[in-house]
């Protein structure tokens, strides 16, 4: 059976009849830690999105630069280097799309079959919660390469364009 996503008001409505007008301290001291790490990783994707961003508008610099600036590509004459810049730009492009994807997650939570079971209901908002930010991390994680891997190649075809007009 397909899991069905709880709307922000189920899962508010889960949660009082969790905890009542009082909420468990513990319980409490875990969903802050969890809400810090989100919004810790939150804008670390978004610096990462912004800088592939930057990234990505210098690498196709010079390919759209008109003829004879320092950084300009003729791509009849040139066409390892313009290669080479749109790999680095397709790394960075796939980089923004995994940013654009971990922000973009949410929690599935489904709270069918604990109403009556305070305590499972807890743990299972808290666990769709953790997993939300385990699979995000995970993408942050592949998108700091890919932006690594994409601004290298960005950089070496710059160098290289370079390197060929100076010589």
């Amino acid at each position: 059976m397909p899991r069905r996503h709880a709307s922000a008001r189920a899962m508010l409505r889960a949660f009082r009849a969790i905890h009542g007008d009082r909420p468990d301290p513990g319980f409490m001291a875990d969903l802050d830690f969890a809400q810090k790490k989100d919004l810790d990783l939150s804008v670390r994707i978004g610096a990462l999105l912004a800088f592939n961003a930057l990234l990505i508008s210098t690498g196709i610099n010079p390919l759209t630069a008109s003829p004879g600036a320092p950084v300009s590509l003729d791509a009849a004459r040139q066409p390892w280097e313009v290669a080479a810049i749109a790999l680095g730009v397709i790394l960075l492009s796939a980089s923004a799309l995994l940013c654009v994807r971990a922000i973009m997650l949410g929690e599935e939570f489904s709270p069918e079959g604990l109403e009556e079971n305070g305590e499972a209901l807890a743990q299972r908002m808290l666990a769709a919660y953790v997993a939300s930010i385990d699979a995000e991390s995970r993408l942050a994680a592949i998108a700091a390469r890919l932006t690594i891997a994409g601004g290298a190649v960005t950089l070496l075809g710059c160098g290289w364009i370079l390197l060929a007009k100076i010589f």
